[in-house]
């Protein structure tokens, strides 16, 4: 007759709890994964904001640059139209003619540059709303971060107290974190505290 060996019972139970561990900090370690996942994506965020920002900066001084020059040409028109009335029938028609051609030069420039204005301030605009995106994700990533901090904490805490339900705790502010995540690249929901 074969004789068969029961394991001892305290060695199954040594078994299972090194089983535990070892699942807890492979998961711990996704935990971190999609942390330094998360910031990457805020400090990407911010960069982006702050870049759409100085470019939105430039194209409003562009603007006003472009602003200031058509209300010179503006006022110089002006100046010229009430000289021409002024010299209207004292000057020769070549005078006249040459202070007339001068008058429409600056009212086209003045047109030019009021043009030229709208088309900048559209991309300003445009540049401002991209500032504003990446301005919006930012705190959706820096939620998760913490959500995920406390996470890696919390599967730590289950590892050395040998507690399922601390680890199903951590697994709570892990999906948040990682929902967090996964809305600051998407923004897919928005989170009204959030802004």
């Amino acid at each position: 007759m074969v004789e068969t060996e029961l394991p001892n019972p305290r060695e199954l139970g040594e078994l299972k709890e090194k089983r535990f561990h070892s699942i807890v900090a492979l998961i711990t370690a996704v935990y971190a994964v999609v942390l330094a996942i998360a910031t990457l994506g805020g400090s990407h965020a911010m960069k982006r904001m702050l870049l759409f920002q100085q470019q939105a900066s430039n194209q409003w001084a562009y603007y006003q640059a472009k602003s200031i020059r058509e209300h010179l040409y503006k006022s110089q028109k002006a100046m010229l139209e009430s000289e021409l009335s002024l010299i209207a029938g004292t000057r020769g028609a070549d005078i006249t003619a040459k202070a007339r051609a001068a008058v429409r030069a600056f009212g086209d420039e003045q047109s030019r540059f009021a043009n030229e204005k709208k088309e900048i301030m559209e991309k300003a605009r445009e540049l401002e709303k991209k500032r504003d995106i990446n301005l919006s994700k930012s705190p959706y990533f820096e939620y998760s971060e913490v959500l995920l901090q406390i996470a890696i904490i919390m599967a730590s805490v289950s590892i050395l107290a040998d507690s399922r339900a601390v680890f199903a705790f951590s697994a709570v502010f892990a999906l948040g974190g990682a929902f967090m995540c996964a809305n600051g690249y998407l923004l897919f929901v928005s989170i009204p505290f959030m802004r």
